[in-house]
């Protein structure tokens, strides 16, 4: 029934985003018409989580180790709007996108799903 997900970052500087996620991340991508560019994610889990206030979202890029991630991006130039946190979940950081976004990074330490329509 469901086949994937897509995310959606709004920036005021939505070409460097885009850049970002083609240069440094090295994220494969389709031209999807006018140069919406639309990247290719590795797979993706998804939770829900209570909150007092309004709902919101919020989307957090993966990795297997977080220091040596950060030391990678950091040696690309990219900077990070909050240093190296453990969290009872993981460690998490944020990456500071162009136009003033942030997007999380963390390396999980909590069980992970198997992959969706995998059959697992």
């Amino acid at each position: 029934m469901i086949t994937g997900a897509h995310a959606i970052i709004h920036s005021a500087d939505a070409d460097g985003v885009r850049a970002f996620f083609k240069d440094v991340l090295d994220l494969p991508a389709v031209d999807a018409g006018h140069g919406w560019l639309i990247f290719a994610l590795p797979p993706a889990e998804v939770a829900a989580h209570p909150t007092d206030g309004a709902g919101r979202h919020e989307l957090y890029l993966m990795c297997d180790d977080i220091h040596a991630t950060v030391a990678e991006l950091a040696a690309k130039g990219v900077e990070f709007s909050r240093p190296i946190g453990e969290e009872r979940w993981g460690l998490v950081t944020a990456i500071k996108l162009p136009g003033g976004v942030e997007l999380g990074l963390y390396e999980p330490r909590h069980p992970r799903p198997p992959l969706a329509g995998s059959g697992s």
